[in-house]
This record gives structure tokens, C-alpha cells and sequence, in this order.
């Protein structure tokens, strides 16, 4: 249960991280409560995971997960390059991220 809860933190990760960048620097109020709300969430699922999770795992995977999807959206909603290079970099975080879960003991 704590990796799913995991996964979910990541995904409020990349909510803020996008968020941000529709706040135009927090003067538009429903982008800046959407981003601050997903922020708490991120946090808060993230204290909850690291009870039974190790912290330097789910800081790493919470952290890619954020990554990999900003870098995902930020492609297809803002149109930022999507270099061979860039995408080798993601499939690189990725690897890392399956890693430390093929890697965590199971009583995590």
C-alpha cells in the first residue's frame, strides 16, 4: 500500500511542479490554489509512504516520478523539445526508479 500511496505523491508532484508554472509567478488565484493543494497532498502522502518505506527510496522515486512526468507534460503542454538526448535522460530516471522498487526489501 505504501508504493501506491507513493505513486500518488508522485503524481501530486508533477501537479504542483506544472501548476507553477500556470500561476505566473502566484497572480492567478486558481492555479495558485490548485498548485498550493497539490503540494500539501504531494508532502502529506509522501510523510504517510516513508512510515514503512525507506526514506532515501521513496524520496528518490517520489522525486522521479515528479520528474519524469514534468518533463512529460512539459513536452506535450508547453511544447518543450523532446530531444533523443532529453528522452535518454527520462529513460534513465526511469530505470532508476524501477530499480529502488526491484531493489527495496518486501517488509518495506
Amino acid at each position: 500500500m505504501a508504493w501506491v500511496v507513493l505513486f500518488v505523491a508522485g503524481l501530486f508532484e508533477v501537479g504542483w511542479a506544472v501548476g507553477l508554472k500556470y500561476t505566473e509567478g502566484f497572480t492567478r488565484i486558481g492555479p495558485t490554489v490548485f498548485t498550493g493543494v497539490s503540494l500539501l497532498l504531494s508532502m502529506a502522502l509522501l510523510g504517510w509512504s516513508i512510515k514503512t518505506l525507506p526514506l532515501g527510496t521513496a524520496y528518490a522515486v517520489w522525486t522521479g516520478i515528479g520528474a519524469v512526468g514534468t518533463v512529460a507534460l512539459g513536452i506535450f503542454l508547453f511544447r518543450e523539445p523532446a530531444t533523443v538526448a532529453r528522452l535518454v535522460c527520462v529513460g534513465l530516471i526511469v530505470t532508476g526508479i524501477l530499480g529502488l522498487k526491484l531493489f527495496t526489501p518486501p517488509h518495506a
